[in-house]
């Protein structure tokens, strides 16, 4: 009942889908990856410039405030109504919950709120697509392979511009999707993501001022990778930025991800088109209905779902991607509330995820009708005749064969008559007479 009100439907009608998103890109979790980032520079800031000496007890007892409570985020929004400002805000509040007058003028010591907030949202996007992002794609992708090692052999009509063409199997066209995705999900898995800790215009003024002893680039780089403990998509530290963080690493993961949907997009429409035409069929799940008013109907469903959530996810993957690397001067906050929806574009490619691999999950190949619809097209085998008459030095093969069948509603007893009329060896007639759409597959089988 909490979520009567929720304006967007990934927090209501699709929250039991992207719920996994929620510890890496809810508001409260946002305010905890900051509170993380915030808390260990502050110990790593004493730790160097050292104004006093911290125990190690206390160093985990600062840390561990990063672990903000619902009552904590509460306090922290509440103080935030006063401020207008959501860095600021964490910033009293910690001040409020460590309640240690030493550490109090070393919070947020010499930074900018940007220096904070983005390396939490790499922090945030690290842990996402590792924890959640990936294992969903990696489950569709494995499904991709079963079927293509279940149907391998499973001869179907190809389209080439939606016309018959030369067959191919299911396993095969499946087996291509595999490799296509395999690309990406490799690329995603290089990843690493940049990040900065330089204060207000990128040149440590503040800090340098009040320390300049310290080696400020050098303990950047060290607090950055410092995070990087078990995690597959690492940080690393951008040392000339603006104020904000240069985001060429954040649009060549947006790209890899966009990159994903499109062929998943693909993906979907292809099966739709297989399902529309009775190639494929979908197990009835006990309890669903397909039609308000037709009973019989077993809609594809989870195939248009998602392909809606793939199209949405990658037109704001595409907007960061456009207008992230462009801010007026030093910085404007076009960027900042664009970040804020990076957990939206996630949510919908989440939940595309997951109504492809459940429509997947449910999808089985007729293949006798599969077989009853290359039986009628007879006229996908010409390729191979002509060819075959080709390498027997006929120099109008193709002509032949053109002048035969195209736009033509040809039979197998017309193919039959033209090989027999054909002055070439009976053995090669024999040949062209065992070609039949059904075993007329090349390679695919051993492509699968």
């Amino acid at each position: 009942m909490e979520y009567l009100d929720a304006l967007s439907p990934l927090d209501d009608r699709y929250r039991h889908a992207t719920r996994g998103l929620l510890p890496y890109f809810s508001e409260h979790a946002f305010f905890s990856y900051r509170a993380e980032v915030e808390l260990r520079y502050l110990t790593a800031l004493i730790e160097t410039v050292k104004p006093f000496t911290l125990t190690a007890r206390e160093v985990q007892t600062i840390h561990s405030a990063a672990l903000l409570s619902q009552q904590d985020y509460l306090r922290i929004k509440t103080i935030e109504q006063k401020t207008s400002h959501d860095l600021k805000a964490l910033e009293y509040f910690l001040i409020e919950k460590l309640n240690d007058s030493r550490l109090t003028p070393f919070i947020h010591f010499g930074l900018t709120s940007e220096d904070t907030s983005n390396i939490a949202y790499a922090l945030m996007l690290s842990d996402a697509l590792t924890q959640v992002i990936l294992p969903a794609l990696n489950a569709i992708h494995e499904r991709l392979l079963n079927l293509s090692g279940q149907y391998r052999a499973a001869p179907i009509l190809a389209r080439t511009h939606g016309q018959p063409a030369s067959p191919t199997t299911f396993g095969k066209e499946m087996r291509v999707f595999h490799a296509r995705l395999q690309h990406r999900i490799e690329s995603l898995q290089r990843s690493s993501l940049t990040a900065k800790l330089n204060g207000a215009t990128g040149n440590y003024s503040a800090l340098a001022t009040a320390y300049p002893h310290v080696d400020w680039v050098r303990f950047s780089q060290d607090f950055i990778t410092s995070f990087n403990h078990n995690r597959p998509i690492p940080l690393r530290a951008s040392l000339l930025t603006t104020q904000i963080n240069p985001p060429e690493s954040l649009v060549d993961l947006f790209d890899d991800l966009r990159g994903v949907n499109n062929i998943l997009l693909d993906l979907c429409r292809d099966i739709w088109r297989y399902i529309s035409d009775g190639w494929l069929v979908q197990s009835a799940q006990s309890g669903e209905i397909g039609s308000s008013t037709m009973p019989h109907k077993v809609n594809p469903i989870h195939f248009e779902n998602a392909e809606g959530n793939l199209g949405l996810a990658s037109a704001l993957l595409m907007h960061f991607s456009q207008t992230l690397p462009i801010s007026r001067l030093q910085r404007d906050l076009s960027g900042s509330t664009l970040m804020r929806n990076i957990g939206v574009a996630l949510g919908h490619t989440l939940l595309a995820f997951q109504s492809l691999q459940k429509g997947l999950s449910i999808i089985q190949l007729d293949s006798e009708k599969c077989a009853h619809i290359l039986s009628q097209h007879p006229q996908v085998v010409t390729e191979a005749i002509q060819t075959i008459l080709r390498r027997e030095g006929i120099p109008d093969a193709y002509e032949q064969l053109l002048a035969l069948s195209r736009g033509k509603q040809i039979t197998s007893q017309d193919i039959m008559q033209f090989i027999h009329g054909l002055d070439i060896h009976q053995d090669v007639k024999e040949e062209l007479l065992a070609l039949t759409p059904i075993n007329y597959i090349g390679l695919a089988d051993q492509l699968s």
